[in-house]
Parts: C-alpha cells; structure tokens; sequence
C-alpha cells in the first residue's frame, strides 16, 4: 500500500505541471484552426527557417513542459521534424534543479546547457535542411483538424476553450497511467540497477547513457545528472544521455501522433544523435 501511494504522489508530480503548457498549446491550436484562416499556412512555409532555433532555446527551460508542447504541435503539423528533435534535445528536465541543489558553479551550469542548445539547434537545423532538399518534409497542409477528428472531440461544434480543455484533460490522464506504471517499475527494479548498468559499462557508457536517457520520465535525468556529479559517469555520457531526455515528451508523442512507426523512427533519431554528439565530444 505504501508503494502504491509513493508512485500515485511522484506520477501527480510528474504530471501536474505540464497541464498549463497542454492547455495553452492546445488553446493556441484552437485558435489557429477557427480564426487564423490563411495566416496559418503562410506561417508554415516559412517556419523551418528558425523552427529549430526557437526550439532549442524553449527547450532548455527546466522539466520537460515545452517537449509535452512540441510534441502536440508536430503531430499537428504546425512545427517541423526538425523544430521537434531540437526541443527533445533541449529539454533540460531535472538537470537545473539537481545541478543547483548540489551547488554546481553556474559557468559550469551555464556551458552545459549551452552545448545542449548548441546541439540541439545544429541538429534540427540540419535535419530539416536535409529533407527540405530530398524534399521529405511530409504534407504541408494544415493538420490541426485532422488532430481532432482522431479524438473524436468534436471540437466544431464547441468553444474554443472547452475544446482545449477537453483535449488537455484526455492527455494529462494518458501520462499519468502511463506515468504510475514507470514510476512502479523504476520501484521495483531499483535505481542502483539502473545506475550499475551506466557504471559498469565505461566503454559503452556513451551508448547505454543515451538508451537510458530515452526512459520516458523524470528520473533518467535524475539519475544521469547525479552519477556525473559524483564521478560515476564521464561528460561525453552525461551529455549523451542527458540530449535524449525529453520525459514524458515521448509520452505525448505517442499519444497524439498516431503513426507508430513513424514515431519509432523519431525516437531512434534522436537516440542517434544524442550517441553522435556523445562520440564527439569523446573526441574532444
């Protein structure tokens, strides 16, 4: 009983504080679907030009609200492939707030999460650069509308605030289940399981950093960040691990982009390119 009520309060906390982020993303969608008319269209034709350096500058604010948002707006369309990968990659999650407690200096801090913009930006950058010129940036239409015929809300016929209110309440819930289950199996399982894996594997760390980065929750940031801290895991890993680790972003993901092989791909290149820049800051 005791394990129970420990994984219903850390799922809540997990999930609490990303209402007011889904709430405004799916009220702004609301708004561009019932009253921006063209302006819409004419925002997407240009917005790979700096999709992904917003992106990666959003995303750098502590938790992981702006991953849960971005993923929304790419299932919708509204943003690019690459504007999502640099958010993801971004996402500081609980990397401030473990990083402030233990009194990291702030020049540290601070370059730290600037390499992680950095890379983040370079990525989506050059990832939409890339499939604008093998011309694979997908259907440019709007799809907002096609995001709410798959929940069956039928949003035309209601306000916009209820609609958004309506959409925010069927995702909360979506990570919070999905939450309760990780959080009891991080239980079980244990960190210092976890932690051993990371440890004991120097040559792989890199590799196995970024796997465990892809847990869709807070803890893999934590852990990351405090096996760095205290010497167990090197830079090149931390930051590999510490790139992927968008928390429940991938939850969203999952839960509004109705393509599962699609969304396997994202989350492999993602993966991938969190182990790249791991490798290259090796090298460095």
């Amino acid at each position: 009983m005791e394990l129970l009520t420990h994984v219903l309060e850390h799922a809540f906390e997990d999930t609490v504080h990303l209402v007011p982020f889904l709430f405004v993303t799916y009220l702004a969608m609301e708004f561009l679907e019932h009253r921006a008319g063209g302006a819409l269209e004419r925002f997407m034709a240009r917005r790979g030009r700096a999709g992904a350096l917003v992106g990666a500058v959003a995303g750098v604010v502590p938790q992981c609200g702006f991953s849960a948002a971005a993923a929304t707006l790419y299932a919708a369309r509204v943003i690019t492939l690459g504007t999502l990968v640099a958010v993801f990659l971004s996402t500081s999650d609980e990397l401030l707030p473990i990083f402030i407690a233990e009194q990291v200096p702030a020049p540290q801090i601070a370059a730290i999460l600037g390499l992680k913009v950095l890379a983040a930006a370079v990525s989506g950058l050059v990832l939409d650069a890339v499939l604008h010129a093998r011309h694979l940036e997908g259907d440019e239409r709007e799809h907002i509308h096609d995001l709410c015929e798959q929940e069956h809300c039928d949003c035309g016929h209601e306000s916009m605030l209820l609609s958004a209110l309506k959409h925010t309440v069927m995702v909360t819930v979506f990570i919070f289940l999905i939450t309760c289950v990780l959080d009891g199996a991080m239980e079980l399982v244990g960190e210092d399981v976890i932690a051993g894996f990371l440890a004991g594997n120097p040559a792989l760390s890199v590799f196995a950093s970024a796997l465990v980065g892809l847990i869709p929750n807070c803890a893999a940031s934590v852990l990351i960040s405090q096996l760095y801290l205290a010497g167990a895991l090197g830079f090149p890993a931390m930051m590999s691990g510490l790139l992927v680790s968008a928390g429940v972003g991938y939850l969203v993901l999952y839960r509004t982009n109705l393509h599962p092989r699609e969304n396997l791909v994202v989350v492999g290149l993602i993966w991938l390119i969190g182990v790249a820049w791991g490798l290259l800051f090796s090298l460095l």
